[in-house]
């Protein structure tokens, strides 16, 4: 199957900093307002580890656990994920830009606050997650699961979900400009019909809404 984001990289070895990778060798886990830069976090248990306010530039996590740390604030610019699982994280008012993440986790993760400017997921899986007030641009959900995501009053701009499900998703109180959700293959909203004003649906989409958008707009429907 071709890829929904053409140019983005496919293997490790795509990564124009690839050759420079240093494997990690901290010894304490990670730190706060630490900087790792061109660091290659492999197949490593992190738990608890307090770690706000660290950057991560041009770095690669790979079939990691990031269990319960807080990365309140942290800055991943440049960072290839893959395989990872993020349980209980804490990623408030974290910077992403230019991240690609392939096959991960995200379950109980905070990330409210979050600014993520040209990221890609793909197959990705994101369990309760907590995205509220976050400001996603030019984001891709390609082939990935979405299932109680709060989005609540946030700022989503030329986001797209190639292939995706999105199940009891809260939109409430959020912004939404040239957001694409044709092509999910479930679009199912807890809330926030109201907020679809900016997307982009298709026919089908439209119809199968219809009910809900009747209700939110306080449309009665009546057949004689």
């Amino acid at each position: 199957m071709k890829p929904h984001v053409p140019g983005a990289p496919e293997e490790l070895s795509d990564l124009p900093y690839a050759h420079l990778l240093q494997p990690y060798e901290g010894g304490r886990g990670l730190e706060v307002e630490a900087r790792y830069d061109t660091v290659h976090f492999d197949r490593l248990d992190f738990e608890d580890d307090d770690a706000a306010g660290a950057s991560f530039l041009e770095c690669a996590i790979t079939d990691s656990s990031l269990t319960g740390v807080g990365l309140r604030r942290a800055r991943l610019n440049d960072v290839w994920l893959a395989g990872d699982r993020f349980v209980g994280t804490q990623l408030a008012e974290s910077g992403w830009q230019d991240v690609v993440a392939g096959s991960c986790v995200l379950a109980g993760v905070e990330a409210f606050g979050a600014v993520l400017r040209r990221v890609v997921f793909r197959r990705c899986k994101f369990d309760s997650v907590n995205l509220r007030a976050a400001e996603l641009h030019e984001v891709v959900f390609e082939d990935c699961v979405l299932r109680d995501v709060d989005l609540g009053g946030a700022k989503l701009n030329g986001v797209s979900f190639p292939g995706s499900a999105l199940e009891r998703i809260r939109l409430g109180k959020a912004v939404l400009k040239r957001t694409d959700v044709r092509g999910t293959t479930v679009l199912d909203l807890a809330e926030g019909y109201e907020s679809l004003r900016g997307a982009v649906i298709d026919t089908g989409q439209l119809l199968e809404l219809a009910p809900a958008l009747a209700v939110t707009l306080g449309i009665t429907v009546k057949d004689r």
